[in-house]
């Protein structure tokens, strides 16, 4: 049985490993709801989360038998600016709604809410009996806005460490801060007095402009992209973690990597402009489009200071990126993810109570 701990320092389901199964839930209060009430509510989830995750029933769970394999399950809550502001006792942890950027194109059917639940499983049984446990716990105080499913590969289809592949085809995270790395704590695990452990986690859903796609050779994906879809190699590279040559040139003269390619555009020699991406695919019925399908992007990702970190990329990207003609970010949220919770005492409760 694989379990990952519920409790600890810093909340499960940022630095796991990824596993195979999304489900990401945008929920809003009920008006009246206020710090007591949300303070019950985080309990309330909190005690779920705690025993699902060890392989057991939650309280009334009617369903008890579903709760036996926990496939690494693990549940991280996240609160958007107007909880932060109004419900947080402390500064720590305010967090700031993302600027608009030029390419966006939001729906706000996807846009921010009061809370974000991201709950991740490598088996989607697993998955789907706590999303209900969650939500049956959660009507009394909030509405769902939305829901977004993702996947990756199933466990065990690729080697532990695998770069995942986008729905376009692309190798999709290398240069990925690891936990190993002595700048990752710093990078992620925010040091704000009274959030110290906590981290913010910004969620983008990303269209991927398939029809469109299609149409485009190999070449012109791997020159839109400045990477190599076989391997992942940069263009000027053999293999996946070759460091790019963005001075290197063509015997005509040109550079072999397009500065506007999507690489050297999210490329920076500022080394605190990185934070960890926790991406997962999509795809969901589309009856008005030519395929009968949606598919892109649930882009989630944690940094300690999503201004200082995530913005100028995201900024530079939006100005000129070759791949902005073939994807369209159509939902964007940012939430402040508070540290992980003690035995015995439930996610963001210094934060509420204290």
């Amino acid at each position: 049985m694989q379990t990952v701990p519920f409790h600890g320092a810093h909340q499960a389901g940022v630095a796991t490993p990824p596993q195979a199964h999304l489900t990401l839930l945008g929920l809003d209060l009920h008006p009246g709801v206020g710090r007591e009430g949300l303070g019950r509510l985080m309990s309330l989830l909190s005690d779920d989360a705690s025993r699902l995750t060890r392989g057991l029933p939650a309280l009334a769970d009617t369903e008890p038998e579903l709760a036996e394999n926990p496939a690494r399950l693990t549940v991280t809550f996240g609160f958007g600016p107007r909880l932060a502001a109004e419900r947080f006792t402390r500064s720590g942890g305010r967090v700031t709604p993302l600027p608009a950027f030029r390419t966006d194109r939001l729906d706000p059917s996807w846009g921010q809410t009061d809370l974000a639940i991201q709950i991740c499983a490598d088996d989607p049984l697993t998955l789907t009996h706590a999303r209900r446990m969650i939500l049956k716990d959660s009507v009394d105080f909030a509405r769902v806005r939305w829901v977004q499913d993702g996947f990756r590969h199933a466990r065990s289809t690729v080697p532990d460490g695998t770069t995942m592949r986008n729905v376009m085809g692309q190798v999709d995270g290398t240069l990925n801060p690891v936990e190993a790395e002595p700048d990752f704590a710093p990078l992620i695990w925010s040091q704000e007095s009274g959030f110290e452990g906590g981290t913010f986690m910004i969620v983008r859903r990303i269209r991927a402009e398939m029809e469109a796609w299609d149409k485009v050779d190999r070449v012109g994906r791997e020159a839109a992209v400045g990477r190599r879809l076989n391997t992942g190699a940069p263009l000027t590279g053999d293999s996946e973690h070759d460091e790019p040559d963005f001075a290197a040139t063509d015997r005509l003269g040109f550079p072999v990597i397009d500065p506007a390619s999507h690489i050297a555009r999210a490329r920076t020699d500022d080394p605190a402009q990185r934070f960890l991406r926790r991406v997962f695919n999509y795809t969901v019925p589309d009856p008005t489009r030519p395929t009968g399908e949606d598919s892109g992007l649930v882009f989630i990702a944690f940094a300690a200071d999503v201004e200082r970190q995530f913005v100028p990329i995201q900024r530079r990207l939006a100005a000129l990126d070759r791949l902005n003609e073939w994807v369209t970010t159509i939902g964007s949220a940012v939430y402040a993810v508070p540290p992980g919770a003690a035995e015995g005492r439930y996610v963001a409760q210094h934060l509420l109570t204290d």
